[in-house]
């Protein structure tokens, strides 16, 4: 029998229920509390909780807590990156952060998703997509992207847009949901 968390992986349906998943809920969520808790004065303590926490951490890539995650280890950052206060990464799916990545106060990556039919969402079924930001992105303050998008090199996306489809590269996207406004020359 496939297990939640193989289904996870997979991502097919599953539930958020079963010892491997609830244990690394668990986890995700002291180690989590350990980096929030964690010193602006020690900064090297810091970074080593946050290095805990997440899958991968680039070099000079800093994220300034509170930060919420589901398992951290799903989750990605490339080198010379930056995330802002509030940020919440439900990680169910991969989410990927290229190089230089600049991310606002308040921002969502939701890779979770739940079903439209009532019945299966009632049962407690969910699903996941991955999310993927390219290089020298910039994400604007309260910008919500949502599972299955990829956002192209140097994109830039306006504060408090809502992300539902995937954006190129080079361009400026505002609203909700996000529409490309120009391109960056």
């Amino acid at each position: 029998m496939t297990s939640m968390k193989d289904r996870m992986l997979a991502g097919e349906l599953y539930r958020a229920e079963g010892p491997e998943l609830l244990a690394d809920l668990d986890l995700a969520a002291r180690r989590t509390e350990a980096f929030n808790r964690s010193s602006a004065a020690d900064p090297e303590a810091r970074l080593a909780a946050l290095r805990e926490l997440l899958g991968s951490v680039g070099e000079d890539t800093w994220i300034r807590p509170p930060f919420h995650c589901d398992y951290g280890w799903n989750t990605h950052l490339g080198p010379r990156g930056f995330v802002n206060f509030n940020a919440v990464f439900l990680d169910v799916a991969p989410i990927t952060i290229g190089a230089d990545v600049q991310i606002g106060p308040n921002v969502q990556l939701l890779t979770a998703t739940h079903p439209v039919d009532p019945e299966p969402r009632r049962q407690k079924w969910e699903a996941a997509q991955p999310i993927t930001l390219g290089d020298n992105v910039w994400l604007g303050g309260g910008v919500i992207v949502l599972a299955g998008v990829t956002i192209g090199d140097n994109t830039v996306v306006g504060a408090g847009a809502v992300v539902t489809r995937d954006l190129p590269a080079n361009i400026v996207a505002v609203g909700n949901p996000a529409r490309v406004v120009r391109a960056i020359d």
